[in-house]
């Protein structure tokens, strides 16, 4: 069993892994950069050690800081979260190298992974469906110009070693095809270093629907149902809901499990989230996430299963602690993200908090590491909080949600929070009726 584990991470996701630790009697290690001296992750943490400067190059993907750390303090394991070093092969590699217990999955599977190529052949090859594209890589103009013409436009051209919406264009026509897929070479290349492209039939009007899963060393994997995340904008999500209102539970139960029995047969360790274009009654793959999401809380709420705890007793070689007959679902749960941006320009909130009160009562739940007087740097991610809702039925959490939303305060900084009451209202919304690019046309208008 792990007896002192380093958090490789900040703000809300590392105080969620450190009071993860907490409840198994595990000691911490928060390491930090000079702009978070005075987080709440390094507050609650028993030891905590700065591994350099406020740019995220230099502190929180300093790799031999932050093995150091762990070796200075003792530390037996280190968990990455999600971002920064999260889906870093080497980095897992490096960690293992030095003696110490990686949680999350091998090496090989985050860079099997990592590559949508490879992930998609593997997936394939495992019975999964995937969206109808090029085999691999397509490197010459000629030869995607052939392939696109035999998937039909439009076709979306994407970055294979990236994500995000970067290095993702559509072609909607063969006389706008070679500018995108150009385009797509390029921003692949300053974005991930690797300016690999693959082809994929574009779906019109899908919904994004993921599945979460975890495994142990054992061979036993389990699906913990699916979330729908179709509400993004810029191919950032913003609104997450647990389970989807578009999967019939026999639907759920049998993809689910060949999803479980796909990730078995991998040998696969750890939790992940594959994640799928929903159209026209289909799913179809397109990633797996080899890390915790940050969407995660929403199906810890329907299932009653601390996902992060398991993630670790899994990691320090304990088996799975339920089957798959032991997962049940209840209710409805959605999450929204509060990150620190203008809800009508999205442009990114640095600050002080100069007051805060969270919102609570019957099915509220907030993750975060804010408190009032805490400075918002502008170094990182803009997400700082996530709002969680649970009740019996979606009618319910969303009337939950409206409240708990106007409850919320957050002061010093701008936040998206007048953006989810103005979704949490929309009649679109509560009847169910979006896809993936819901949000990004009600953001223009």
């Amino acid at each position: 069993m792990i007896k002192k584990l380093l958090i490789a991470n900040r703000g809300e996701i590392a105080v969620r892994i450190l009071r993860a630790c907490k409840d198994l009697g595990i000691e911490t290690v928060a390491v930090h950069s000079t702009a978070d001296a005075d987080a709440m992750h390094v507050r609650l943490a028993d030891e905590s050690v700065c591994i350099g400067p406020a740019q995220p190059r230099e502190s929180y993907l300093n790799v031999p800081a932050i093995i150091s750390a762990a070796c200075i303090t003792g530390a037996d394991a280190i968990h990455p979260g999600f971002g920064f070093l999260s889906e870093n092969s080497t980095f897992s590699y490096m960690v293992k190298e030095h003696g110490l217990t990686f949680v999350g999955p091998d090496a090989e599977h985050i860079a099997m992974m990592g590559d949508k190529i490879m992930a998609k052949k593997t997936v394939a090859r495992l019975g999964l469906p995937t969206v109808p594209g090029s085999d691999g890589a397509v490197t010459n103009i000629d030869k995607a110009l052939k392939l696109a013409d035999e998937i039909g436009y439009p076709v979306l051209i994407k970055a294979a070693g990236g994500g995000g919406g970067r290095g993702m264009k559509v072609a909607r026509s063969k006389a706008d095809f070679v500018e995108a897929y150009e385009t797509a070479r390029r921003e692949a290349g300053i974005s991930f270093g690797n300016d690999r492209v693959y082809l994929e039939k574009y779906l019109e009007n899908p919904r994004h629907i993921e599945f979460q899963v975890i495994a142990d060393k054992y061979g036993n994997a389990v699906h913990l149902g699916e979330r729908d995340c179709s509400l993004q904008r810029r191919n950032q999500k913003v609104w997450e809901e647990a389970l989807s209102t578009v999967l019939t539970p026999e639907f759920r139960d049998t993809f689910g499990r060949k999803i479980a029995k796909a990730i078995s047969e991998l040998g696969y360790l750890g939790v992940g989230t594959l994640e799928f274009l929903y159209e026209n009654g289909q799913l179809y793959f397109i990633e797996m996430n080899t890390r915790i999401q940050v969407e995660h809380p929403i199906t810890e709420m329907i299932t009653g299963i601390d996902i992060v705890r398991e993630q670790i007793l899994v990691a320090s070689g304990e088996k799975l602690s339920f089957t798959q007959d032991d997962v049940k679902f209840r209710g409805h749960a959605i999450e929204c993200r509060i990150n620190a941006e203008n809800a009508e320009t999205f442009i990114p909130s640095a600050g002080t908090v100069t007051s805060y009160h969270c919102p609570g009562g019957p099915g509220v739940r907030v993750d975060s590491a804010l408190y009032e007087g805490c400075k918002v740097p502008p170094y990182y991610d803009s997400l700082i909080a996530k709002l969680i809702i649970h009740a019996n039925d979606r009618e319910q959490c969303l009337a939950r949600l409206r409240r708990a939303l106007r409850e919320y305060v957050i002061g010093g900084v701008d936040t998206l929070i007048p953006l989810h009451l103005k979704l949490a209202d929309n009649p679109d919304i509560i009847a169910g009726n979006f896809n993936i690019h819901f949000l990004e046309k009600l953001t223009e208008q």
